[in-house]
């Protein structure tokens, strides 16, 4: 192994689900695209569903940019989770920083900083909930090519 903080993975038979553990370290968040990606390969062989190809792109994304946050703002580990829910992945992101992520005002002249408005812009929710420590980050992509749906507001349940 490279020293990666990658712990592993498992997947269960019922609910499919994969799940790692990151520590910030130079490669994870490309670690985390490929965890992404291999899931969705063995949801379409083992599960046989049909997964987009843009699904395939849509999650990688979603797992980068959460990630990314969390690397970059939260210290110590971070936990990522893919769970195959009917015809949409979960993406959870859990870190251990206790601040909420927050949107920030349109700008087109802003260089950086626009991973959550891109993960708001191509799931079908998205949702933050503190935990006892840090945050919990949820977002919801759907398997098929259905470009109509819309994205559920930022929500901070209580």
């Amino acid at each position: 192994m490279d020293g990666a903080a990658h712990t592993g993975d498992r997947l269960s038979d019922a609910p499919v689900r994969v799940s790692a553990e990151y520590q910030g370290m130079p490669g994870d968040i490309a670690r985390g695209r490929e965890l992404a990606r291999e899931f969705l390969a063995r949801v379409r062989a083992a599960q046989g569903a049909a997964v987009s190809d843009r699904a395939v792109e849509v999650v990688q994304l979603v797992v980068s940019e959460l990630l990314t946050n969390a690397c970059k703002y939260a210290p110590g580990p971070s936990l990522v989770d893919l769970e195959l829910t009917g015809d949409r992945v979960q993406v959870t992101v859990w870190d251990s920083a206790p601040v909420l992520p927050v949107p920030a005002t349109a700008d087109p002249g802003r260089i950086g900083r626009h991973g959550l408005e891109i993960v708001m812009a191509v799931c079908e929710s998205f949702e933050v909930h503190r935990e006892p420590v840090g945050k919990r980050m949820r977002a919801a992509v759907g398997l098929a090519d259905d470009l109509t749906s819309t994205t559920t507001p930022l929500s901070h349940p209580a």
